[in-house]
């Protein structure tokens, strides 16, 4: 098995019957899921996607892709296969167009619907090209022949490609899972792998998110029994949240909403733009009259409204939270009923922990995961995997789409099936395959990092801006003003503290006098004087001083000002 390892170098040249893959982001983590194939001169990706913040990066929005390894390739880009409309597969996309936007984008018709709708709040108009199962381009993206295959997944219309070059076939399923009672009876095209797996695949890239949990994934239809008894049951309003893009599950709770007489309304800018899509395209069912807006919906009795919303994963600015921390105009009370329906990201367990606690404070009734089968995943199981293995019998396999641990799970479960353990790469975001000559290896790494998109700001946001947020939330910050007569090099008045983020006495910070003192004189002595150096200077020796006496890092924030 190929592993990564921390002193891989740039990669060579590639060879010219060769294809190289690397993935500039969902080889380590769940989300931002990006993969780049380079043949004779060109490029193609597949899917370009965002990762959502965990607790330790404050203030960020999301986390894209380090577009640097081909931002001086952006004109050899043929175009970009989206293998299904979830954030963390079209998320980043307008961030990509920024820096060249005729890119084409490939996909279905819901996937291309929706990115259209995002791209519209950049002022994009993206170059669209739609495609279908079972659909094969030969030539309109040369060097790349692409197929595409139909498979199901928590959102309609979802797709695996099939990429033909001189090196070889390479498969990449997407996001994908083998319900065999789908809600729109679109299952996965079992044959067409299969197909596929006769003329002979080098190389298949699987999605490894489920890949430690046995047996098969639960089939949506499942979950009609409880949803059903929630709504049956629920004495108020039935309130949902739900990823923005699930239609299945949305189309699930319109069904329950109408068969118990109750009128249904979107909350959250997101919910209402997608499922106005998925409406409009057809994928989403809706009886006449169902849904209504908002101020429509609260003139109804309680007992006849559904409410949909997003913030399922406490997300501190979505709909649900904000009716948890009472700064939605949707007062949650006693009798109302919460149905959580989406699985838990990893590292949001304390934001969703959190929030159910928020909304049964105010007398709420939450039905989640935990406590009723109202969620089934999107992707593959053990049982599953191993089955596609066995159907397409691939020449080398490369696991992707979850962190370190689903990838070698997904490689082991690879290997139980006869794939040569040799053959079997085991890669993280940035490192470069090459497949040639049949063989899949490991050949270098480019340089990838977190890219943060902060309010309007992509990539402004470093690791030390995170570090002094951090500090920020958790130790305080201190202000030191002090002003210093630039000919002797001494303080003219004592300094000025000001503290926020922790309690002191004002009078503890009297020593901290001495200590800039003592440091002003060091600096003379040296022949110091320049302010920013002085500034640099105060802000170590306060912050050393700080912690012996108040076992507190809080963030310094020096000020000299020379008299």
């Amino acid at each position: 098995m190929s592993h990564p390892h921390p002193e891989l170098r740039r990669p060579p040249k590639l060879a010219r019957d060769a294809l190289r893959v690397t993935a500039l982001g969902g080889l380590g983590e769940i989300g931002r899921n990006m993969t780049v194939f380079e043949h004779a001169g060109k490029l193609l990706i597949v899917d370009c996607g965002v990762l959502f913040p965990e607790e330790h990066q404050p203030g960020v929005d999301v986390i894209l892709p380090d577009f640097s390894s081909i931002r001086d390739r952006l004109k050899d880009i043929v175009g970009i296969v989206l293998t299904h409309g979830h954030e963390d597969h079209i998320g980043g996309v307008p961030y990509l167009l920024r820096e060249r936007a005729d890119i084409p984008l490939i996909g279905s018709k819901l996937t291309l619907a929706l990115i259209k709708e995002k791209l519209k709040e950049h002022r994009i108009v993206p170059k669209l090209h739609e495609v279908m199962e079972d659909e094969r381009l030969s030539d309109t993206y040369a060097p790349f022949d692409l197929e595409f295959l139909a498979v199901n997944h928590s959102i309609p219309d979802s797709l695996a490609v099939g990429i033909r070059t001189r090196a070889g076939l390479v498969v990449h399923t997407g996001d994908f899972k083998m319900d065999q009672f789908p809600l729109d009876r679109r299952i996965t095209d079992l044959r067409a792998f299969a197909r596929l797996a006769d003329e002979g695949i080098d190389l298949l890239l699987t999605d490894s998110t489920n890949a430690e949990v046995p047996g098969f994934t639960t089939s949506e239809r499942e979950l009609v029994p409880a949803i059903e008894q929630v709504f049956r049951t629920a004495p108020r309003r039935v309130i949902v949240s739900s990823f923005a893009s699930h239609v299945h599950r949305i189309q699930q709770i319109l069904d329950q909403s109408h068969a118990h007489g109750r009128k249904v309304a979107f909350v959250g800018r997101s919910m209402v733009r997608n499922m106005g899509v998925a409406q409009e395209l057809g994928y989403l069912k809706v009886p006449q009259g169902l849904i209504v807006p908002l101020d429509q919906l609260e003139k109804l009795p309680a007992n006849k409204a559904t409410l949909v919303c997003t913030g399922s994963q406490g997300e501190p600015l979505a709909a649900l939270s904000r009716m948890a921390n009472r700064e939605h105009k949707i007062r949650v009370g006693e009798g109302d009923t919460i149905l959580m329906a989406s699985s838990v990201v990893p590292g949001n367990e304390n934001a969703i922990s959190n929030l159910i606690n928020g909304l049964t404070r105010w007398g709420a009734h939450v039905v989640h995961k935990g406590n009723a089968k109202v969620h089934v995943s999107g992707h593959a199981s053990a049982g599953e995997l191993v089955y596609l293995y066995n159907i397409t019998k691939p020449g080398n396999v490369m696991p992707v789409h979850g962190e370190y641990r689903h990838l070698r799970a997904n490689a082991d479960l690879a290997i139980s099936t006869g794939t040569d353990p040799s053959r079997v790469v085991l890669a993280e975001d940035g490192v470069v395959v090459d497949l040639a000559r049949g063989k899949a290896k490991i050949v270098g790494k480019v340089a990838v990092g977190n890219v943060y998109v902060d309010a309007q700001t992509v990539g402004g946001v470093t690791e030390a801006t995170l570090k002094d947020r951090r500090t920020l939330a958790e130790e305080g910050v201190v202000t030191v003003l002090a002003i210093v007569d630039a000919d002797t090099g001494e303080l003219t008045d004592p300094p000025d503290f000001l503290v926020r983020g922790f309690e002191h006495d004002p009078s503890s910070f009297d020593p901290a006098v001495a200590v800039i003192k003592k440091t002003l004189t060091r600096a003379a002595a040296e022949g110091i004087g320049d302010a920013r150096q002085l500034e640099q200077m105060i802000g170590r020796d306060v912050a050393r001083w700080a912690q012996r006496a108040f076992r507190r890092n809080p963030l310094i924030i020096p000020i000299v000002i020379d008299a």
